[in-house]
């Protein structure tokens, strides 16, 4: 069979759209092996023409440190004038980069991981003159924007109830819908081992109720004072009475000032791991931002739920997601977080196992392969069955 040529856009703001683009790849490695050949690229930052390819480089500091402006330009998308103002000007700049690019890899099957992309990508392409199937795996879990939802794509894969409702009520139809959930990476299909071997390697307690804080691949928000007050309340007496996992991502600095301390209970300071699935499994519940990505693979690891904080617009929805089924809290005083913690371990140690049943019932760690099984049928390419035992498991 000749090898299939998929094309995957996206855009380095913030690191969902990457990390979902990635679990893409791999899953349609560990599916089809060398059948296909999967690119991706950043289309707004390495091939748009200036200014346009400068402006995603605003993202970090509209997210973290301007989020009034931010939340205002989410909220353009509830001004359907301004968005048809947009999808006429951009796309007219921005055709010839992006048919050249199209010309470039020649995919047979582009996806798109980010939502800014559809209106430059699907106009040029339909000028070119070749029929390229084109389809929208959505990164975000519950809140989800307007330009997510572009009628004209072959297929749009959403990851909640609340997603698939809002494609209908934007003219999607239920023949291009597929609710399978987020693309996670394809290791958090494989069942965690016990958790007492994990801890063993991992180098943390064998016995104690642990704590996962996490700050994103960036280690932002207020990740030290956290730690630093579930680590007082988690003492009694002089014993500890639970321990704790802080993930800092690329953030030396803070792993630095971390590390330095002096902890009064079992504690791991950590960097950037490559391994999340096997922290997350050897946890008893995480404390993170409303990232949809990290919502979701703590999820698949039935691993409850404390929200400590939200980008508005973009991470709002999901919230009500997490509080409302039953697999988390949102709280953003780190002196409360800690007290949730301190009950989760203690008295309320019954609600903690119930809401990581809830988190196991809901979290879809099979979605990636079931995304990029559906996605190779449009290019009629199946995923024989006795190629992969493992994976068709992981799909029953």
């Amino acid at each position: 069979m000749q090898q299939k040529k998929i094309l995957i856009l996206m855009s380095n703001t913030g690191g969902g759209h990457r990390a979902s683009a990635e679990a893409l790849k791999v899953g349609f490695a560990q599916c089809f092996g060398d059948r296909f050949r999967v690119d991706i690229i950043d289309l707004l930052m390495d091939y748009l023409p200036i200014p346009l390819n400068q402006l995603p480089k605003s993202y970090s500091f509209l997210a973290n440190d301007a989020t009034w402006l931010w939340k205002l330009l989410w909220e353009s998308g509830d001004y359907p004038g301004l968005l048809q103002f947009l999808g006429e000007i951009v796309p007219r700049i921005t055709e010839k980069s992006v048919r050249r690019v199209f010309r470039q890899f020649a995919p047979d099957l582009i996806i798109s991981v980010h939502p800014l992309v559809h209106e430059i990508a699907l106009r040029p392409l339909a000028r070119m003159g070749r029929r390229i199937p084109f389809v929208t795996v959505v990164t975000d879990l519950a809140s989800i924007h307007p330009l997510w939802l572009h009628p004209a794509v072959d297929a749009c894969y959403v990851a909640s109830d609340e997603a698939y409702q809002r494609a209908l009520e934007a003219g999607l139809q239920p023949t291009q819908l597929h609710l399978f959930g987020l693309p996670v990476r394809p290791a958090f299909a494989t069942p965690a081992r016990p958790k007492a071997i994990l801890r063993q390697e991992l180098g943390m307690h064998p016995t104690l109720p642990a704590a996962l804080v996490v700050g994103g691949g960036e280690g932002i928000g207020p990740v030290a004072e956290i730690a630093q007050q579930i680590a007082r309340r988690l003492v009694s007496r002089g014993r500890a009475q639970g321990q704790l996992v802080v993930i800092c991502g690329s953030n030396q600095r803070l792993r630095e000032k971390l590390t330095d301390q002096v902890w009064p209970i079992p504690t791991v300071i950590n960097g950037f791991v490559d391994n999340m699935p096997e922290w997350m499994a050897a946890c008893d519940c995480i404390i993170t931002k409303a990232g949809p990505g990290t919502i979701a693979e703590a999820l698949s690891r039935g691993l409850p739920i404390v929200l400590s904080g939200f980008i508005p617009g973009q991470e709002e929805g999901n919230v009500p997601y997490v509080v409302n089924n039953q697999v988390g809290v949102h709280c953003e005083d780190p002196a409360a977080i800690a007290r949730i913690v301190q009950r989760w371990f203690g008295p309320d140690q019954a609600l903690l196992q119930k809401m990581a049943r809830n988190a196991r019932q809901l979290g879809h760690p099979q979605a990636t392969f079931q995304i990029v099984e559906s996605i190779a049928k449009l290019l009629n390419v199946s995923m024989v069955m006795d190629e992969q035992p493992e994976i068709r498991k992981a799909l029953s």
